[in-house]
C-alpha cells in the first residue's frame, strides 16, 4: 500500500521516469537505435522520434521475435507471447511478454489487488483459503531450432507463478491449463467442490458456466452451500453490468464482494479501490507509459497525444502505451473517461472503433464487414445496411448476436445465411469461435431482415440524413438496436 499511496502522491514524477527507465533498457534494441533512443530526454522528445504504432505496425517485428530473433523491440529474451484477437488483417495478435513485463507489470498488479482488497477488507479471511483463477490454454510454437509459446495471458500468468502461489490456488496446473474446454469444465468443477474457495477471479462468461455446472453436479441451490467461505469475485475483461444479477443469483450471499480489474494482454492498467465507487485507480509503477488522445480528434495516427499532467475529467480518451514488453506508442484501442485526478481514476467507456464485446468475444466492424461478405457470396444476397448488438443472457438463456439486416437481395434461406456468417466469423476471429464453441456462451446468431428503407426512415426520424451521418454498425449495448425495433413496431417504417 506505500507504494501505492507513492505513485498516487507523485503520479507525474513516477511517469517521468518510467519513461526514462524503458528508453533507456530499450536503448541497444533495433527499436532503440532507429528511432535515436539515445539522444531523447523528454517526452516532447519522445513524440518527435517515435511515430504511434498499431499492431500492424508492430507485427513484422513481433513476428521476427516469434521467430527468435532477440534485441528488436526490448531488450531482455521475449520467448512468451499473450494471444488475443480484435485486429483487422489477422485472427489473433501475439503480444511480446518479457520477463519485466510479467513480474513488473502483471504480478505487480496481482500483488496490488490483494493489497487493496485487504486494506478495503480488513476483517478479510482470503489467506485462509484457494483461489479459483480461470485461465486459458498454452501452445508451444517451433521456428526451426527456436522454441517459444503463446496463449492466453491468464495461462501464463497461471504457469509462470512462483511456487508458493500454488498454496493458495486451484485446481492443478494439469486441469488449469487444459485446451479441451469440456473436459477441462468436468475435471475443474470436480477438483475444486471439496476446497475451502474463498475467492474467484476471472471472465464473468467463463465463471458463470463453472459456477452454474458446479450446482449441477453437487444439486445445491447457490455456491454458497458449496463454499460457505467464499467472499469476494475479481472480474474483468468485458462489461460486468449484465452479469451481476445472475452472479448475485448463483451465490445467493448478500455480502459477496465484487472487486473490477483492468487488465489485458498488453498490461494491468487499473484497480478499483473503493467500496463505493467502480472507478478504476490508474496504476502507474508498472513500467507503463501512459498516453491520450481526445477520441473526437482521433483521425489518424498522426495525433497530438497528450501526457497524464493535460488529461481533464470527462473527456474520452483514447490510450496509447510504451511498455516494458516492447510495445511503443501503441494504440491500445481502448477508451477511457477520467472521473477523478489525484489520484486519477477512470472508467472504460468504449473502443476506438465499434464493437461487440459483452461476452468477451471482441467481433470488430472489419470482422463483421468480411463475415456478411463470405455469407452474401455463399447465398447469393446483398445487403444494403446492417447493425448488431447483444443479446444478454438471462437465467439459463445463452448468449447471442442479433443482426438487423436490410437486404438488397433476400437470401433464399435466412437459416443458411446465419450459419455462413456464424461460420465465417468462427474463421476471422479466434475469441469469437471460442465463445461459440459448442453453443456454451453463445448461441447461433439471430438473423432480422428488415423491410425496405429502414435504415433511412430512421436516420430521417432523427433528423441525421445526409452528411456524415453513418449507421452504427457494431454496438455492445442495445440502444440503437432497440429503438429502430421500436420504430419497425410503430408502423413508421
Amino acid at each position: 500500500m506505500h507504494q501505492i499511496e507513492l505513485f498516487i502522491k507523485y503520479p507525474h514524477d513516477i511517469q517521468q521516469e518510467t519513461l526514462r527507465k524503458i528508453i533507456n533498457s530499450a536503448k541497444d534494441t533495433e527499436w532503440g537505435k532507429l528511432y535515436n533512443f539515445k539522444n531523447i530526454n523528454n517526452y516532447e522528445q519522445f513524440k518527435r522520434n517515435v511515430p504511434i504504432q498499431n499492431y500492424e505496425s508492430l507485427k513484422p517485428y513481433i513476428d521476427r521475435i516469434r521467430r527468435g530473433e532477440q534485441n528488436i523491440l526490448w531488450n531482455t529474451e521475449i520467448k512468451l507471447f499473450a494471444k488475443s484477437s480484435g485486429t483487422t488483417n489477422d485472427k489473433s495478435k501475439f503480444i511480446p511478454v518479457s520477463r519485466e513485463s510479467l513480474e513488473d507489470c502483471h504480478y505487480n498488479g496481482g500483488r496490488d489487488m490483494l493489497a487493496i482488497y485487504c486494506s478495503l477488507y480488513p476483517d478479510t479471511k482470503l489467506f485462509t483459503g484457494k483461489n479459483l483463477g480461470l485461465g486459458g490454454s498454452l501452445a508451444t510454437d517451433n521456428f526451426g531450432d527456436y522454441e517459444s509459446q503463446n496463449g492466453d495471458l491468464s495461462a501464463i500468468v497461471i504457469n509462470n507463478l512462483p511456487i508458493w502461489a500454488e498454496f493458495f490456488r486451484s485446481p492443478d496446473l494439469s486441469i488449469a491449463l487444459m485446451d479441451n474446454w469440456d473436459e477441462k469444465v468436468e475435471k475443474l468443477s470436480k477438483a475444486i467442490i471439496t476446497e475451502n474457495m474463498v475467492s474467484l477471479a476471472g471472465v464473468p462468461s467463463w465463471m458463470l458456466l463453472i459456477m452454474k455446472r458446479l450446482l449441477e453436479i453437487t444439486n445445491k441451490k447457490s455456491i454458497s452451500e458449496v463454499w460457505p467461505n467464499l467472499e469476494v469475485y475479481f472480474h474483468g475483461g468485458v462489461n460486468f453490468a449484465p452479469y451481476k444479477e445472475q452472479f448475485n443469483t448463483v451465490f445467493d450471499k448478500s455480502d459477496i464482494n465484487y472487486l473490477e480489474l483492468y487488465n489485458a494482454s498488453e498490461g494491468f492498467f487499473g484497480i478499483q479501490d473503493q467500496r463505493d465507487s467502480h472507478d478504476l485507480l490508474l496504476m502507474l509503477d508498472y513500467g507503463i507509459y501512459y498516453e491520450f488522445i481526445p477520441f473526437k480528434e482521433l483521425v489518424d495516427v498522426d495525433c497530438k497525444t497528450l501526457s497524464l499532467d493535460e488529461v481533464k475529467i470527462g473527456v474520452t480518451y483514447a490510450l496509447v502505451i510504451s511498455t516494458n514488453g516492447g510495445l511503443w506508442r501503441y494504440m491500445l484501442g481502448d477508451t477511457i473517461m477520467f472521473k477523478s485526478l489525484y489520484p486519477f481514476r477512470f472508467i472504460i467507456n468504449g473502443r476506438t472503433k465499434h464493437f461487440m464485446n459483452a461476452f468477451g468475444e471482441e467481433i470488430i466492424v472489419d470482422n463483421a464487414d468480411k463475415a456478411l461478405g463470405i455469407a452474401c457470396e455463399k447465398t447469393g444476397a446483398q445487403i444494403k445496411e446492417y447493425t448488431a448488438a447483444p443479446v444478454f443472457m438471462e437465467g439459463d438463456e445463452k448468449g447471442a448476436h442479433e443482426w438487423l439486416i436490410e437486404f438488397e437481395i433476400q437470401p433464399n434461406s435466412i437459416a443458411y445465411f446465419s450459419e455462413m456468417l456464424d461460420n465465417a466469423l468462427k474463421s476471422i476471429n479466434s475469441d469469437y469461435e471460442a465463445k461459440r464453441y459448442q453453443n456454451l456462451i453463445l448461441k447461433m446468431p439471430i438473423i432480422r431482415s428488415l423491410p425496405k428503407d429502414s435504415f433511412y426512415k430512421w436516420f430521417e426520424s432523427k433528423k441525421k440524413l445526409g452528411g456524415q451521418n453513418k449507421v452504427p454498425r457494431l454496438s455492445n449495448d442495445r440502444k440503437f438496436l432497440e429503438e429502430l425495433l421500436a420504430l419497425i413496431k410503430s408502423n413508421s417504417i
